[in-house]
């Protein structure tokens, strides 16, 4: 049986903050693409997809909240933060990502939506 979407969004949430970088792209299909954010390059595929959770490796302390999820059929729209520490850095972001699903529950498309108000660097 295929996963739920708002199985592999409570996932997916999990994983952005606990990694690994392999679990997170395997929620993904094959060719599936991420705008992250929109407006930027389209990343297609795993070995794309996997750069841009990467540079989440290096982050010791990294959490997750997840808001809202909206499941509409095979979409949902995503509302969560990430706060990262990195030294004395701290970083609070607050995207609504809009995820589409495949038959077997994996993502193949996923479109972040934030800018500059939903990002916050402060000194910790």
């Amino acid at each position: 049986m295929a996963a739920q979407p708002r199985d592999v969004v409570e996932q997916y949430v999990k994983l952005v903050a606990t990694g690994p970088t392999d679990d997170i792209v395997a929620l993904y299909a094959d060719n599936a693409t991420v705008e992250d954010p929109i407006g930027s390059e389209v990343r297609t595929g795993h070995a794309a997809i996997r750069e841009l959770y990467a540079a989440l490796e290096n982050v010791a302390e990294r959490n997750t909240e997840l808001h809202t999820v909206k499941v509409a059929g095979k979409h949902a729209a995503v509302s969560f933060t990430l706060v990262t520490e990195f030294g004395d850095q701290r970083m609070t972001l607050s995207p609504i990502d809009i995820m589409e699903f495949d038959d077997a529950g994996k993502i193949v498309a996923m479109k972040a939506y934030w800018g500059p108000d939903d990002l916050v660097m402060e000194q910790s």
